[in-house]
């Protein structure tokens, strides 16, 4: 089953995602893929803002640095005007470094997944595939590349977080190859209908 995890900008999709992840460890289930975790900064008032996107890559949880928000990486001489998010007009600049590393890892995974390496079962992830990914076929072209290898992935479920605005054409693009796809919020409702999918793979210690 492929769930898509979407809701709007900024309402803790990514902190629901990592809640989920840390129940399948304490379950034994493997989680694969990528989550992007927010860089917060909190001002004097209390309040939050959101200065870049890091990237942890599992099953390990190495970190990287993935992107840095538009006018922060202009003031510190960072933005690349040839690089793809910029070309995309997006309010990130991605590090075309940390991409080339996510891909590489998603290339290694769907690799392994192929040979048998991997073994079956668990949870494939990616946080996010958005319009780089879906509309430019740029991006973490190798996550997209894992979602559409279906059960071929080594994974028996794939999770994928997708923008409202995407989420029809990430549905009819990967839904097929992993027999269905099921719309979720970062909410209750959503952790237990993926909690019920694995729940099987959970008891048998996969």
């Amino acid at each position: 089953m492929l769930f898509l995890l979407t809701a709007p900008r900024q309402t803790g999709k990514t902190r629901w995602l990592e809640r989920l992840i840390g129940d399948f460890d304490a379950a034994g289930v493997s989680c694969r893929g990528v989550v992007a975790p927010g860089v917060w900064e909190e001002k004097p008032d209390g309040s939050f803002e959101k200065l870049g996107i890091d990237n942890l890559l599992l099953p390990g949880k190495r970190r990287l640095r993935f992107a840095l928000r538009r006018d922060l990486a202009k003031a510190a001489g960072a933005f690349r005007p040839s690089s793809q998010s910029a070309a995309a007009n997006l309010g990130w600049e991605i590090s075309d470094d940390a991409m080339w590393e996510v891909n590489a890892h998603f290339a290694k995974m769907r690799s392994a997944g192929a040979d048998g390496r991997l073994g079956k079962g668990g949870l494939l992830i990616v946080d996010e595939l958005g319009p780089l990914e879906l509309l430019r076929g740029g991006g973490l072209a190798e996550a997209v590349a894992a979602v559409a290898d279906g059960a071929l992935s080594g994974s028996e479920h794939a999770l994928v977080v997708v923008r409202p605005e995407l989420v029809d054409l990430a549905e009819e693009r990967f839904a097929r190859a992993w027999g269905g796809a099921k719309r979720i919020a970062p909410d209750e409702e959503g952790r237990l209908a993926v909690m019920r999918a694995l729940r099987a793979l959970g008891a048998s210690g996969r």
